[in-house]
């Protein structure tokens, strides 16, 4: 009995000093690793050699020491990967793009809900790297969100409802005059880029002359109409409306559009343009003044410009035709006192071909280009955010479009 206590007592006395040894050497490491990580822990000599340590202790500290570091070193791993979990929604979205580089253009609304080719911004205006999409999905990754003002609601409840991602930029389009569109309150300091018809917007979209890469003359076709119109939006209100009833009593005009049940197609559109001496290029505000209707010039002024008929506008001050085409390629109803007196030029000029062919001497020089819209107008609004990186936000909108210069 007295040597099993003996034993005991000693067995009891190794594991106690082995227990208080591996204790005070596992301090000493974890203070070895505060004060310097880079440095391998130093095991103090007398630590390992004075004293016996049986081997399952020195298995145990091993084993506690191999725990200790991997542990430490998996919660920290744990901690990164966590950390990149934070916005799953951009990187999902992102993922889904076909290049990490491609600028995201999410378009919110389809423009007069005319779908078009996703695809197609390289192919046809070489615009590279740039992702059209109208999958909403895709709204917290996406770099810039093309809205059509014609479709905002008046309360903007249809507008992104998630928070706007502080690299995103939401772009303003609107491509109808002050007067036929209606102001929304709010949109103040929530755009960051305007795209319209007007050359102080940050995209400028507009058909206009472009100069020649080289000199051609344009031969003339033959033409069996004097005065033609095509008009679709009727409205007696309209300053246009008023003009052409006054005009028609002194000149025939050849008239085409749904509100004359005379409908055409785009062939035969280009086929009664080319066969009109002149076109009566009439926009649809309800007054022409210099403040409501500034750069408003559309398809209206183009389109006969490119299909060989003279312009006959009414819309804007004639300086602000100026600026865009040559004084000596349109008529301004401006120039005349009255529709009767414009009539008689008109008549003229169907009996003197010398002075009606000098309304065509800038196509020696110039051409129409011709917007594909709505693609096109995608396509530049991606290229734009594209190469602006630098912040901006519209403050004024709506005194700058509806309230200019008054």
């Amino acid at each position: 009995m007295g040597g099993r206590t003996d034993t005991d007592g000693y067995d009891r006395l190794e594991r106690d000093r082995g227990k208080e040894l591996f204790s005070s050497t596992a301090f000493s490491l974890r203070r070895s690793f505060r004060m310097n990580r880079h440095t391998q822990p130093q095991f103090h000599a007398w630590a390992m050699t004075s004293t016996y340590i049986p081997k399952k202790w020195v298995i145990i500290f091993l084993l506690s020491l191999f725990f200790l570091v991997f542990y430490t070193s998996k919660i920290e791993w744990t901690k990164t990967s966590d950390s990149s979990q934070k916005s799953p929604a951009v990187h999902s979205a992102r993922e889904n793009s076909t290049n990490e580089k491609d600028t995201i253009l999410l378009i919110w609304f389809w423009p007069f809900k005319r779908k078009f080719d996703l695809n197609s911004c390289e192919s046809e205006f070489h615009i590279k790297d740039c992702q059209l999409t109208d999958d909403r999905r895709l709204y917290s990754s996406a770099d810039g969100v093309l809205v059509d003002h014609r479709d905002i609601a008046r309360d903007l409840s249809n507008l992104p409802k998630l928070p706007r991602p502080f690299f995103q930029k939401w772009i303003w389009m609107l491509f109808e005059s002050p007067q036929n569109a209606q102001r929304v309150p709010g949109l103040d300091n929530l755009f960051n880029v305007t795209m319209n018809y007007r050359q102080d917007a940050d995209i400028v979209m507009r058909e206009q002359l472009e100069l020649k890469p080289q000199e051609t003359e344009e031969p003339l076709k033959n033409k069996s109409k004097t005065v033609c119109w095509v008009v679709s939006n009727w409205n007696e209100n309209h300053a246009r409306v008023k003009y052409f009833n006054e005009l028609k009593k002194h000149i025939a005009v050849e008239q085409f559009g749904s509100h004359f049940q005379r409908k055409l197609s785009k062939e035969e559109y280009t086929q009664t343009m080319e066969s009109c001496k002149f076109y009566l290029s009439f926009e649809n505000t309800h007054e022409c003044s210099d403040h409501t209707a500034i750069d408003y010039i559309t398809e209206k002024l183009y389109n006969p410009l490119r299909l060989g008929a003279v312009p006959v506008v009414l819309g804007p001050p004639r300086h602000s035709y100026e600026k865009f085409i040559p004084k000596d390629s349109f008529i301004h109803v401006d120039d005349f006192n009255s529709p009767k007196e414009l009539a008689d030029y008109l008549h003229m000029l169907d009996q003197n071909e010398d002075k009606y062919h000098q309304f065509f001497s800038w196509q020696k020089h110039f051409r129409v280009t011709k917007v594909n819209f709505p693609l096109e107008h995608a396509c530049r609004a991606c290229q734009y955010i594209q190469n602006k990186k630098s912040f901006q936000v519209f403050t004024n909108l709506n005194k700058w479009y509806w309230d200019y210069l008054l």
